[in-house]
Formats: C-alpha cells, sequence, structure tokens
C-alpha cells in the first residue's frame, strides 16, 4: 500500500538514493527543486514535472480487503512519475561545463545502478509497500527539452529525463464496500434417471438374396430415428423406430457378394455390419 503522500516521499527516496550512492569528491548537493531556483553552485537536482496515470493499471477491478474477506477495496490510483535531473556547477574559463557533466554522469551511473529503489532507501511510509519502485531513462526530444526549458528564466542546462513507475495511492477507508451476498440455493435437487443412449446389438441373418428382410435388435430404440445403407444405397432415412427392433430390405441389383451396411440411430450410435449377398 501507498499513502496519498507517497509522490513527495517517493521524490524524498530518489534523494536518498543519490546522496546515499554518489561518489564524487568533495560531494555535491542533491536538491528537489524547479530548475529555476537558486540552490548552489554544485549540485544535482531532481524536479518532478509530469505525472500521469499508467495506462496499463487503469480499470482495475476491486480486490478483496487483505484480512476481512467480506469487503471489496477499490483499485489503487497507478501513477507514472517524470522528473527531470539536471547538474550544476560553475563554468570552468577551460573546460567549461565539464565538472556539470561529471556530475551528471555520476548521478545516472547510480540510477542504473539502482534501477529498483532499495528498501533502505525508501521514507518510512513508502516501506513495505506491494509495488516496486523502478527507475527509468525515458530519452527527450530535444524540441521537447528545449521547449520544457523555455517556461524557465533561466538559460538552457544538459538535463535528462527518468520516468518512475508505479506509484500506487490506495483510496480512503470510507471506499471500501462489503462484499455482496452470494447466491446460495437450499434444498433437495430434482433426480431424474440417467441417460440411456440407442444401441444395436446384432443383425439376423448374416446373408440372404436381394429382396430378404434384415432384422435389427437393440436396446433403447423406441423414438429415435434410423438411417440405414446398404452397399451406398440408402435403404432407411431417419426413419422413426418403435420398440426396440426394426427391418430393412436388401435393395434389388446387389451382385453375390459380401458388402458393409452402415447404420445411424439419430447421431447417437453408428455401427457396420457385414452382409454375404447370395444368388
Amino acid at each position: 500500500m501507498s499513502v496519498s503522500t507517497a509522490i513527495g516521499q517517493l521524490s524524498a527516496s530518489l534523494r536518498n538514493v543519490l546522496v546515499g550512492e554518489m561518489r564524487l569528491i568533495p560531494p555535491v548537493a542533491v536538491t528537489i527543486l524547479a530548475p529555476d531556483e537558486p540552490g548552489g553552485d554544485q549540485r544535482i537536482n531532481l524536479f518532478l514535472y509530469k505525472i500521469e496515470e499508467n495506462s496499463y493499471l487503469t480499470n482495475q477491478e476491486p480486490t478483496v480487503k487483505a484480512g476481512n474477506p467480506n469487503w471489496v477495496v477499490p483499485a489503487p490510483l497507478s501513477l507514472n512519475l517524470y522528473y527531470l535531473l539536471t547538474s550544476y556547477a560553475r563554468n570552468d574559463p577551460q573546460t567549461g561545463n565539464a565538472t556539470a557533466h561529471e556530475i551528471l554522469g555520476e548521478a545516472m551511473r547510480v540510477f542504473y545502478e539502482n534501477s529498483v529503489i532499495p528498501e533502505h532507501y525508501l521514507e518510512n511510509d513508502l516501506k513495505g509497500a506491494r509495488e516496486q519502485f523502478t527507475v527509468v531513462y525515458n530519452a527527450l526530444e530535444p524540441e521537447e527539452l528545449s521547449l520544457l526549458w523555455g517556461t524557465f528564466g533561466r538559460p538552457f542546462r544538459l538535463s535528462v529525463r527518468y520516468r518512475v513507475s508505479t506509484v500506487q495511492l490506495d483510496v480512503l477507508p470510507a471506499s471500501e464496500q462489503p462484499l455482496p451476498q452470494r447466491v446460495r440455493t437450499i434444498g433437495i435437487p430434482g433426480v431424474q434417471a440417467p441417460f440411456q443412449p440407442p444401441v444395436v446389438l446384432e443383425m439376423t441373418p448374416v446373408s440372404g438374396p436381394v429382396g430378404a428382410t434384415l432384422t435389427f435388435t437393440g436396446e433403447h430404440l423406441d423414438g429415435w430415428q434410423a438411417t440405414l445403407a446398404i452397399a451406398g444405397q440408402t435403404v432407411l432415412n431417419k426413419t422413426p423406430l418403435t420398440g426396440n427392433t426394426f427391418t430393412a430390405t436388401i435393395p434389388v441389383g446387389l451382385q453375390p457378394a459380401f458388402y458393409d451396411i452402415r447404420l445411424d440411430i439419430s447421431g447417437l450410435f453408428r455401427r457396420t455390419f457385414l452382409l454375404e449377398v447370395i444368388p
């Protein structure tokens, strides 16, 4: 969780990282000021200039409150913070801005090596937060940088931008809601007979001349429909069945030989029988 003051505490935590990890001799000051505010001749400055909602974490569903499953908590406000990192130093007559460049490079090294803010540098209210605070270099286009500095009454200075994500601001307890009651059905469920699919067990006879009658016997056939083909000729086509037996006739025109009989009962049962047509 993060309190509503997390934005300011995150800025202070970034300063803690720079103060604790920069190895310049002599040490330089670390400030959190607007670029046009005075803060000393030699320093590194963090300026928070843009905040936007994290597009990947918007419209999250409420979650069950930790420790109380009967309450739900709205999703937190998830933010990305954008900082302008600027170094300051007096210009040397020979090397110009070289000292400021050294300071800036050292600060960039620190953020590169500490891309996730270490726990011991976090302000107290951020320690134990569910989210990690990731610091990522985020390049600025020259036009955007020039436009940004144009809003201040100071000469342009070399700056770089960092994005810190994600800072989540929790809602107040008043926004929590009780979990909607679950629907429960109490009583004895209805019991129905199990489904019994149709089955054809045998065909008699297994041989005979054309025009002979074939009898099929099975179980649970009543009310279903039979489709039967002999040697590709349809003999029964979705014929309604009554009882557990039905008949079909060997079609005229078949030569003496063995033939497949393909049987289908309402798409629930299929079987192939072998028939010998005799003279």
